[in-house]
């Protein structure tokens, strides 16, 4: 698939095209784990105006990591069907102009974390920019199919971003919300890779279900949710959570289990896609079940 003629775009339709190079929907899921660890971190509900300025500050280290993510693969991106239609792919947004703006965006986020959070929590964040933007998308995803394994642990770090806004700290149970994200990173993406393989293999990514065959991709599927299953009980056995958010993730689990049990037995693209999908419900519910339990 060759890049798209480009068209010229106003000032604004430049804008909106960035917006979406940040990825609004992935960040949203990112912001939410970010939120939830603040509110798991205070003994209350946390100061409102650090809340809301942690939030925004991450939220937009965050989009500034996606649109660098978008500038580094636009070529990789304008051969897959999934992301041919990204304004870096198409031309429409030059490299200077999205690295310009990615960069502007960020700083402002970066900026409120010193300025109104701490400096931790800015550090922590522009060490998880400098690990999704760099390490994973420009070294790791190129180079090993281990790519998302490696590169999974900027994804995992908001709870612990917004726990550190809160507390001024990075404790074990910050660390407990990190490893379940971790755990969840590679059979949620490992998921999508499997029904996405073919467009993998065309733009030259090193993803396990080209390298290693859909099979063998499963088969870790069901060890790393197996793994999860272990991981998003830590926060019954440190003392965070009660029985509510116990009963909650067991349910999760298991469905996430038979999910994986079923495409290791007998694959297809739609079972994959079903638990792409789930895999999304289930980090959203967690995190919103270990809410719930720490309001009753």
């Amino acid at each position: 698939m060759s890049v798209a003629t480009p068209r010229s775009l106003s000032v604004l339709q430049r804008i909106a095209a960035f917006s979406e190079l940040c990825k609004p929907r992935v960040n949203t899921l990112i912001v939410f784990t970010a939120m939830i660890g603040m509110l798991l971190a205070a003994p209350g509900f946390p100061p409102l105006a650090t809340f809301l300025i942690a939030s925004a500050g991450i939220a937009l280290v965050a989009g500034a990591a996606a649109a660098i993510n978008c500038l580094v693969e636009r070529t990789v991106d304008a051969r897959m069907a999934r992301t041919s239609a990204r304004a870096t792919a198409r031309g429409e947004i030059s490299p200077a102009e999205t690295l310009l703006l990615a960069l502007v965006v960020g700083g402002i986020g970066l900026a409120l974390l010193h300025v109104f959070v701490n400096d931790l929590t800015m550090w922590l964040t522009l060490a998880t920019f400098l690990g999704y933007a760099v390490i994973y998308t420009a070294i790791l995803k190129p180079a090993t199919p281990m790519n998302i394994v490696i590169g999974g642990a900027s994804g995992a770090m908001p709870p612990v971003l917004g726990w550190a806004a809160i507390t001024g700290q990075v404790s074990v149970e910050a660390m407990a919300l990190f490893l379940i994200i971790f755990m969840w990173t590679p059979p949620h993406f490992w998921a999508l890779a499997c029904y996405r393989k073919d467009e993998y293999a065309v733009a030259g990514l090193p993803m396990l279900p080209v390298t290693h065959g859909v099979p063998f991709t499963c088969r870790h599927i069901l060890l790393y949710t197996v793994f999860l299953t272990v991981a998003s009980l830590l926060p019954v056995w440190l003392g965070m959570s009660g029985w509510i958010y116990g009963a909650i993730v067991v349910g999760l689990d298991a469905g996430f289990l038979r999910l994986a049990f079923k495409l290791c037995r007998r694959y297809s693209d739609e079972l994959a896609r079903r638990t792409f999908r789930y895999s999304i419900i289930y980090l959203t519910l967690l995190f919103a079940a270990l809410f719930i339990d720490r309001l009753a």
